[in-house]
């Protein structure tokens, strides 16, 4: 019996979506829960999965096309489903969507595991070890399998994964724990040089491949911005009409951040399963800095101030199609190790388009990074309806005069666009004098 694929409901206000991608062609084979195709709303962009196994027999909405919710998309049709068709390479590496966190060093928060390359010969050998790992170049899993994995000390370059593309499932990872194969010491890999070298605050950024070359046929060419580049438009130029800007610039010595993380960075990797980055640092010295100055976590209603208990901190994230905004939630609740395992699942999220309505709502302000390019500092606009937005430039090193003598030091610029209605410049500099100062005198503990 045929299933229909309905434009789903991505939260109560959402009214309408737009089918961005179809991952799948008519005729294609798709399983239960495997993504079929990718939408864009108002709140998130998402990747949809196929409400059953069969074939897709029709597909009723093209892509760029936007339609009401609960509007059929597609059918699936049930009776195929003992058909084998195995989706070719490309077409599975052709959805895999790679992004670059805009938040600095937030792409080291684990975007794929590193596999060494098996050695000539041993893909053919039957006397390979038992326990080589399968010859795969990237590790494709989701935050709860990987969560499963470190509290079970198992690494993933062993688990078979029976996903799309080898994608590792929580169904994988449970079996393999209950009936575990030996693994092999772990051997030094080059990538671990690259990490060292990526903790450096001078190295360049690792960035994402840029948009590609338009492709003329005249002296024009008229392209209609995506569904996510439309409603981006629309919230900055809602933000710039509601808001009275105003920005203010600090610079940091980062001395203190810099050699914590490299003198802690392989250990906390190795206990925690997660890469130690910048990001938690300032998350931390901003829940700090909003403590003390709780009005940087409220919002304007009319002629109300309308002050927030929970501080949930959002992290802007630069994807090729646009600007996402995923939310840590409770940040003031979290100790270090929680910010940073927040910052590591959203991003895994977001790359994945795994977010949720309720990742991106509810922040209350907002944290974002030009410096991942390599830009000093920028002056972001505020994230409506909150009331600031911090803004992270390049950490480099630069001469700087410490005791009337010239020394060499890791700096960064540091943002802070505030909005005038409720909030004047000198609170916005006492804010960012106490963020100076939880990173200058760095001293929670990360491990």
């Amino acid at each position: 019996m045929p299933t229909d694929v309905i434009m789903p409901q991505m939260g109560e206000s959402v009214a309408e979506g737009t089918v961005t991608k179809w991952l799948k062609k008519v005729g294609d084979r798709v399983e239960r829960d495997e993504p079929l195709f990718e939408i864009s709303t108002d709140k998130v962009d998402a990747e949809i999965p196929s409400p059953a196994a069969g074939v897709l027999a029709q597909i009723l909405v093209k892509e760029s096309e936007t339609v009401a919710v609960n509007t059929v998309v597609a059918t699936i049709d049930g009776k195929s489903a003992a058909v084998e068709t195995v989706p070719a390479e490309d077409h599975v590496e052709a959805h895999l969507v790679s992004l670059e966190p805009s938040m600095q060093d937030l792409s080291s928060t684990e975007p794929a595991i590193s596999v060494p390359p098996v050695p000539s010969g041993a893909a053919d050998s039957e006397a390979a070890a038992p326990w080589a790992p399968a010859p795969r170049g990237k590790i494709r899993s989701s935050p709860l399998v990987r969560r499963i994995a470190r509290e079970h000390n198992v690494d993933l370059a062993f688990v078979h994964g029976t996903g799309l593309g080898g994608r590792i499932s929580k169904r994988d990872i449970l079996e393999y724990v209950a009936h575990p194969a030996p693994q092999a010491p772990a051997a030094p890999s080059v990538s671990m040089a690259a990490d060292r070298a990526a903790a450096r605050p001078e190295g360049p950024p690792l960035q994402e491949a840029g948009p590609s070359a338009p492709t003329f046929t005249g002296p024009t060419l008229v392209v209609p911005m995506t569904p996510m580049r439309r409603q981006i438009a629309e919230h900055m130029v809602a933000s710039r009409r509601t808001s009275a800007h105003v920005s203010t610039v600090f610079e940091v010595e980062m001395t203190r951040i810099f050699e914590t993380r490299m003198r802690h960075a392989e250990e906390f990797e190795r206990r925690n399963g997660i890469k130690l980055t910048y990001t938690p640092f300032f998350a931390r010295a901003a829940v700090e800095a909003i403590k003390q100055f709780p009005i940087f976590n409220s919002s304007v209603d009319g002629t109300n101030v309308i002050y927030r208990r929970d501080v949930n901190i959002g992290i802007a994230v630069a994807l090729k199609t646009g600007l996402i905004v995923p939310v840590i939630k409770h940040a003031d609740e979290k100790s270090f190790l929680g910010i940073a395992r927040a910052v590591q699942d959203l991003a895994e999220q977001a790359r994945n388009k795994r977010l949720s309505v309720d990742d991106v709502q509810g922040g209350t302000f907002t944290i974002t990074n030009p410096g991942i390019f390599g830009s000093l500092f920028g002056t972001p606009i505020i994230n409506q309806p909150q009331v600031a937005i911090l803004g992270v430039g390049v950490i480099e090193k630069r001469a700087v005069v410490r005791n009337d003598a010239i020394a060499i030091r890791p700096m960064v610029y540091l943002v802070l666009s505030f909005d005038h209605r409720v909030l004047d410049g000198a609170l916005a500099d006492q804010f960012m004098t106490k963020i100076k100062s939880a990173l200058e005198n760095w001293e929670e503990a990360v491990l």
